[in-house]
């Protein structure tokens, strides 16, 4: 079931009835990446965003112990149930993925929501571009760069990027669409296209070896795989951040993201 109305999402979300990947859901809403920090290790976390935007877009941060989005959200949108999937890790290690984190929630903690390519899936689908994940019913594919090294206060964390295959003939107006104004808040452009990424890049050479996600039928023939910045990135420097802190740090479970109130063509509120 394809939802159209983000406030009935978070409501399914929230009472354990969708819990599936948002890839293709509330088409032409923002969607959002999420990490939690501790208010000791926040203000790195904030300087790692801050030097990497194209793979961070800071879109919203709370203050500690706040747990309802005020630019991202028009209603009571609750961050520690309205996310299908959540990863709790301790000391930099997963130790659990949950649907709700009020267990965990205490008044120490910061939330970061950053840019989704998400955002971008239903401008894309407008103009005739298919978004293979969506139609397969899968995750979007997501890979470590092995030989991209993000800079900021955290040490080796390599940029994570989403892949969709694009039609050969139709790889210049995926780049024209994304690479819009209004979808710089969720990643832009894309960052490759082509098939020399294990090169550029250092992702895996088979593309069915995914890291994070599922993997998606693609015709070498008549398709070309575009790698766009992804949100993940922020998961990375979030596990490096909770070794730092040795305490807990709480994702998103990569494809399972915050569905805001903000259409994709909308400036956001100061």
């Amino acid at each position: 079931m394809i939802y159209q109305n983000p406030t009935e999402l978070r409501n399914a979300i929230r009472s354990g009835e969708f819990t599936s990947a948002t890839s293709g859901q509330c088409p032409g809403y923002i969607q959002a990446n999420m990490v939690i920090l501790s208010k000791r290790i926040a203000d790195n976390f904030f300087q790692f965003c801050q030097l990497n935007p194209r793979a961070c877009p800071l879109l919203e941060m709370l203050p500690s112990g706040s747990y309802t989005p005020k630019r991202l959200a028009n209603t009571d949108a609750d961050i520690r149930t309205d996310l299908p999937k959540y990863r709790i890790y301790q000391n930099g290690k997963l130790i659990e993925e949950v649907t709700d984190i009020k267990h965990h929630w205490n008044d120490d903690m910061v939330t970061f929501l950053l840019g989704c390519s998400f955002s971008f899936e239903n401008a894309l689908q407008k103009h005739g571009i298919r978004i293979k994940n969506v139609d397969q019913n899968k995750n979007v594919a997501m890979y470590r760069c092995s030989k991209i090294k993000c800079d900021g206060p955290f040490e080796n964390v390599s940029l994570v990027v989403s892949m969709r295959p694009i039609q050969n003939d139709q790889v210049n107006l995926a780049k024209q669409i994304t690479g819009e104004k209004i979808f710089q808040k969720t990643h832009g452009d894309p960052l490759y296209c082509g098939y020399d990424y294990t090169e550029e890049l250092g992702v895996n050479h088979d593309l069915n070896d995914v890291d994070f996600g599922d993997s998606i039928e693609m015709n070498r023939e008549t398709e070309t795989p575009c790698f766009w910045y992804c949100g993940v990135t922020g998961i990375m420097a979030a596990i490096e951040a909770s070794k730092i802190d040795e305490g807990m740090c709480i994702t998103h479970s990569p494809g399972h993201m915050f569905v805001s109130d903000v259409k994709d063509n909308e400036e956001l509120s100061e």
